[in-house]
């Protein structure tokens, strides 16, 4: 079905674009199943206290764990949830710090079969309207280029970490062509869809979904935690958030985690929580050479 769906698509693509492009953007924004809490998840989860959003009609579960103020916000990636942090949360919590996070439309316990950088920049909005200035954000794979650009329109962080981190909107089309077999005229049809369904009268939008793009917007200090090994997120991806914030960023890319077990690694989480927990006066300097980690994990 996969193939011939594809085929398809390829074929009607330059005939008929505008609905390949409705097509090729509902399979886009929808995530490749809905993962359940893991045992090791259970308790961390139980422990939150729990609310709900609507967004574009679509109820969305939130978490809250602690009652302090300016909270860290955690943010999942693609078809993932909020509990694949439980490991961060509990050493969060163990610090003194208050967190907030949410299953995104379409994963976890949220309702929807879908969503967008949109809805995720709304569901952003609406937490820091409930709970307050964030102090950080924490987020990985796709939650990462959903932070930046809720970070560059008027959402405030001090501190930013990013893991396994996707930095801009090519890379994501890249991936969906190549893993459902389109071709460039496909990815068209779908851009161009965008462009008017969710910025009409808008012109070159994309540059707004690359974290990269003007980052004097974001003054975030930042630490990014990337693995060699990743197969869904390039460690290039990375490496460019690094370089463009340059004196702000720090770099540590480790080896042998992946693209989901990296969020298991209780260095990666001992890192990530101590950075979170620092003083800008203990942050160390970033280096343009990205730090190296767990060679052998």
């Amino acid at each position: 079905m996969a193939s011939l769906l594809s085929t398809t698509l390829n074929i009607t693509a330059r005939v008929a674009p505008g609905p390949v492009g409705r097509v090729a953007f509902a399979l886009f924004v929808r995530p490749l199943g809905r993962p359940k809490v893991k045992p090791g998840e259970v308790e961390v989860m139980a422990r939150a206290v729990t609310g709900r959003l609507v967004v574009d009609g679509i109820p969305v579960t939130t978490y809250r764990w602690g009652d302090g103020d300016r909270p860290v916000l955690v943010v999942h990636g693609w078809t993932s949830r909020a509990s694949r942090f439980a490991g961060f949360v509990e050493a969060l919590l163990a610090e003194g710090r208050t967190v907030v996070s949410f299953d995104a439309p379409g994963h976890g316990a949220s309702g929807g079969r879908a969503t967008t950088i949109l809805r995720q920049r709304e569901i952003i909005r609406r937490l820091r309207a409930q709970h307050g200035e964030f102090s950080a954000v924490l987020a990985h794979s796709f939650g990462v280029v959903s932070t930046f650009f809720a970070l560059r329109d008027g959402i405030r962080a001090d501190r930013i970490v990013g893991i396994g981190s996707i930095a801009d909107f090519d890379f994501l089309a890249e991936r969906f062509r190549a893993l459902l077999g389109v071709n460039q005229a496909v990815e068209d049809a779908m851009r161009r869809h965008v462009q008017r369904r969710l910025f009409p009268g808008e012109p070159d939008i994309w540059p707004r979904f690359d974290a990269c793009h003007h980052p004097e917007e974001i003054p975030s200090e930042i630490l990014l935690v990337h693995d060699a090994d990743d197969d869904t997120a390039a460690p290039a991806q990375s490496r460019a958030i690094a370089a463009a914030y340059g004196e702000r960023a720090r770099l540590i890319e480790t080896s042998g985690l992946g693209h989901r077990r990296i969020l298991l690694d209780p260095e990666v989480i001992a890192s990530a929580v101590e950075f979170l927990n620092a003083s800008p006066s203990q942050t160390p300097a970033a280096s343009p050479a990205a730090e190296t980690a767990g060679a052998t994990r």
